[in-house]
């Protein structure tokens, strides 16, 4: 578990729009909002959303987003979107 330095400090607010990986399972996503201390996040290439708990998110690695995103245009073409 994600422990704070400083002990007083709040844990991090996250934005709708924001990209988040989820250290407990691994998921990257894009924070949809949340429902009291849960966020809902959204996979960066569409489909159901997870619930993730504040202290196991961490900013999401440029090359986290990149994957999502090439991942987002595959199952375009795939699919012929």
């Amino acid at each position: 578990m994600y422990t704070h330095e400083n002990p007083r400090e709040h844990p991090r607010v996250w934005e709708p729009g924001e990209t988040a990986r989820d250290s407990a399972t691994g998921r990257v996503g894009r924070v949809m909002g949340h429902v009291g201390p849960r966020y809902q996040l959204r996979p960066l290439n569409g489909g159901k959303e997870w619930e993730a708990e504040p202290d196991d998110m961490r900013p999401a690695m440029q090359s986290d987003a990149l994957s999502g995103a090439v991942a987002e245009v595959n199952a375009r073409t795939r699919w012929g979107c």
